[in-house]
């Protein structure tokens, strides 16, 4: 296999971002920054410019779509490669998924390499 993928994650939870962080590294993705906001998650999207980025649906106060708009609205070169998570059941959210720019959406119970790898088209 090439070069890992290099990930950054975007979630108010600080337990589940160590856990996600710990899981993806053993499946080759390599976790290059994680977030605990939107601004935070933009800064840090714009410095490292990673191969995807995973972003929770609801970030605290804030919301995962609307950063999720802003990374597409304002990428520089081409659109980012962005993953919605949640622990929430993706019907309860499927309408606001569909009118997202993500590319999918990734419950954070089913979240590994292997789908993260299936979703971006790349050789599991």
């Amino acid at each position: 296999m090439g070069e890992p993928l290099r990930c950054v994650i975007v979630d108010d939870n600080r337990d589940f971002l160590d856990a996600a962080a710990r899981l993806l590294e053993r499946q080759d993705i390599s976790v290059i920054g994680v977030a605990q906001s939107s601004s935070a998650g933009l800064e840090c999207v714009e410095a490292l410019q990673p191969d995807v980025t995973l972003v929770d649906i609801e970030l605290g106060e804030e919301s995962g779509f609307d950063l999720v708009e802003h990374l597409h609205r304002n990428s520089p070169h081409s659109a980012p490669s962005v993953i919605l998570i949640s622990a929430q059941a993706e019907q309860d959210v499927a309408e606001l998924i569909a009118a997202s720019p993500a590319l999918a959406f990734l419950p954070k119970a089913s979240l590994s390499g292997a789908c993260i790898r299936e979703i971006l088209g790349l050789p599991v």
